[in-house]
């Protein structure tokens, strides 16, 4: 495993690399949701290290990187993967990434093409119409209020199932400390810039082959506004996840897994 801060131009992002020994094997990059950090695909890394090397990264504002001071929009967003993948080396790799990491692999496969020769688009949306905007202004006021802790429950009620949440309560509070540990202004941030994003008309011309996946029990992204994405960008596949909310990769690792595996020619 190597770790390092990447420095941007506005503050420095923490990556990591998983079978990075493994020279000559193709790179996987991973994107992580709001609220989360890299630590949220750990399930996935045997999984993924038995033909790829895995870079990992917080997004800026969260787990071990900076608060940025200026804007983040989606472009900025989109130049911290590329400032990560050049760091490692990494000319153009798969790209999987969930909710926020999703869009912002939509943001890298539309204004950066060379860079992305699979891409995974877990759990996300491409646009914010009014209701997921006034969703987000909510948000940002409630933290800015209450701090994390304030939303905390609901986030974990979106995010993970039910039926997992009850068979799962270590895992469960694992995930709540992720989203408690998230610094308010980087959720913030982050949370603004998903009310900016406006990717729905462009999906179209997205050159690389693509996957959508989405948990069946998703409120954050449902099953119909990930079905639409997929039917708006031609030879694109959709697979649900059963059973699953909003992290399927955690309240369903197997049904993820199996998602994803012939894709990633994992089979």
């Amino acid at each position: 495993m190597i770790g390092r801060q990447v420095r941007t131009g506005n503050g420095g992002i923490y990556a990591r690399a998983d079978g990075a020994e493994r020279e000559g094997a193709p790179w996987i990059v991973l994107g992580n949701s709001l609220a989360a950090d890299l630590h949220m695909w750990d399930a996935q890394i045997p999984f993924l290290t038995r033909r790829y090397r895995v870079l990992r990264y917080d997004t800026r504002g969260h787990g071990k990187s900076a608060v940025a001071t200026g804007e983040t929009g989606f472009a900025e967003l989109v130049q911290d993967a590329v400032a990560v993948m050049e760091s490692f080396g990494i000319r153009a790799c798969t790209f999987m990434g969930l909710s926020l990491g999703g869009m912002t692999a939509l943001g890298l496969a539309l204004t950066h093409p060379d860079r992305i020769e699979r891409l995974v688009c877990c759990d996300a949306r491409a646009e914010a119409p009014p209701p997921i905007r006034a969703f987000w202004d909510d948000r940002i006021a409630t933290a800015a209020a209450g701090g994390m802790e304030a939303v905390t429950q609901s986030t974990l009620e979106r995010w993970l199932s039910p039926s997992f949440r009850a068979a799962e309560p270590a895992v469960a509070e694992r995930i709540a400390t992720m989203i408690r540990s998230t610094p308010v202004p980087g959720y913030q941030a982050a949370a603004a810039a998903i009310k900016g994003l406006d990717y729905l008309p462009q999906l179209s011309r997205i050159a690389c082959l693509t996957l959508f996946i989405v948990g069946e029990q998703d409120a954050a992204a449902p099953v119909a506004v990930m079905r639409d994405m997929a039917e708006k960008l031609p030879g694109a596949r959709l697979a649900v996840v059963p059973g699953s909310g909003h992290l399927p990769n955690i309240d369903n690792p197997a049904g993820f897994e199996a998602a994803v595996a012939g894709f990633l020619g994992l089979d």
